[in-house]
């Protein structure tokens, strides 16, 4: 899926049929925002998506109706909240093809990286053992393995990426070896948009018993995924990036890793017993989630994948690639203009340069015609580096995006030209 060929007129037609944009954009209140007297033209989903009604409601019945702490009370409104909290794990646990066990709500992504690197790599990491990243990665996916490599004497190594933005898994079979302890990936580039080929990576991994990380941030918004069919260790993903609240996310790992791993952190909710002189520790996932978690945002973070779910990515997937083709051919006819990242499989993200515009500059001047966008490093300065820019402009799509509102990017980075170029 997402093969970044330019749709034909057939192709386009079936794609508009199979899915109304139209109907589905009047469940994002957002959406009818204005700036600068104009309608909002929302490009920055990368960063955060936008939330349908059925998650805001969602986040409205919980205050209003039974607002309360959970697991730890008896009384009903506690009782629901608890119902309402664990109901939105299982919603999570069939979107990945997951076990109810083994999904631990989280701040995010973040979080659940570091979690990992701290609970389950630092204890078994050693000096000279190795970490294996790739080039493609968000800071999130790079700095909490380098924290680690600092505490326990490990190393870092990177997977390169070619000129397109591809990995060279050719590399892969000197990059693994007796020495590497984890894998850890992004399933698409946040920057760029590249589609990696995780279940290859899984598979050499594997092949030398090395576990694999798989960060799915900018994954779940547009692909189904099955951490079954994966075969990944771990798997995190952010609320936000899929259409939930902020402050949430889930992290999957296998139930036998998670069992043998020890706390993050400490405090209520995550024991079975505890004395002065010794503490004993609740099963996962409730070993992991100490204190009060953030519960109204994981019941908002259960709305979003339903909805996801209901809406469909068999549906919804060909749209978003009409949307990835019509943009880059629009920014390809734009004399300086330079797409960033053309890899062949992408998650629609249009990240691009113009010559003689900065795109802080370039950014101002969209965000002056209310079309908001990305402008900067995007938390990805390797990616920058391998390029050699010091940052992009980053359009990033939803199903909820227009063929009009590309054609709208398109006059404002021509209008950015005819200002500041």
């Amino acid at each position: 899926m997402h093969e970044l060929t330019l749709p034909s007129r057939t192709q386009t037609t079936r794609a508009a049929t199979a899915f109304d944009v139209e109907r589905v954009r009047r469940e994002f209140p957002t959406l009818d925002v204005q700036l600068n007297g104009r309608p909002l033209v929302y490009l920055d989903n990368a960063a955060t998506t936008q939330k349908p009604v059925a998650v805001i409601e969602s986040l409205a019945r919980f205050y209003r109706k039974y607002n309360a702490n959970i697991h730890r009370g008896v009384h009903r409104l506690s009782v629901q909240a608890t119902n309402e909290y664990e109901r939105a794990r299982t919603s999570v646990a069939k979107f990945l093809n997951a076990d109810f066990e083994e999904i631990i709500f989280i701040r995010g992504a973040t979080e659940g990286i570091n979690l990992v690197a701290q609970s389950f790599a630092r204890p078994r990491l050693r000096a000279g053992d190795e970490i294996l990243v790739s080039h493609l990665e968000h800071h999130a996916n790079i700095v909490p393995w380098q924290m680690v490599c600092e505490q326990t004497g490990a190393k870092l190594r990177v997977i390169p990426i070619d000129d397109r933005s591809d990995l060279e898994l050719d590399a892969l079979p000197k990059l693994i070896t007796e020495r590497t302890r984890l894998v850890a990936v992004n399933q698409a580039s946040n920057a760029l948009g590249t589609i990696n080929a995780v279940d290859e990576i899984v598979a050499a991994a594997h092949a030398h018993n090395v576990p694999v990380l798989i960060d799915g941030a900018q994954a779940v918004s547009h692909m189904p995924v099955d951490v079954r069919a994966l075969g990944c260790d771990f798997y995190v993903f952010s609320g936000h990036k899929v259409f939930g609240p902020t402050g949430i996310g889930a992290l999957y790992g296998k139930r036998a890793l998670l069992d043998a791993m020890p706390p993050y952190q400490g405090g209520g909710d995550m024991i079975r017993t505890v004395s002065f002189g010794k503490t004993t520790y609740a099963d996962p996932p409730q070993r992991f989630e100490a204190g009060t978690p953030n519960i109204s945002g994981a019941i908002g973070l259960g709305a979003a994948v339903d909805y996801l779910t209901e809406l469909g990515v068999e549906r919804f997937a060909p749209y978003e690639d009409d949307l990835l083709a019509y943009g880059t051919e629009l920014l390809s006819a734009i004399p300086g203009v330079r797409l960033i990242g053309t890899a062949e499989r992408k998650v629609p993200v249009l990240s691009f340069t113009v010559d003689g515009v900065h795109p802080h500059d370039a950014g101002t001047i969209l965000d002056q015609l209310g079309i908001a966008v990305r402008a900067g490093h995007h938390c990805a300065q390797p990616v920058m580096e391998r390029f050699g820019v010091p940052a992009t402009v980053r359009a990033s799509l939803a199903f909820y995006n227009t063929r009009a509102e590309l054609d709208q990017l398109a006059s404002g980075v021509r209008k950015a030209i005819e200002v500041l170029g």
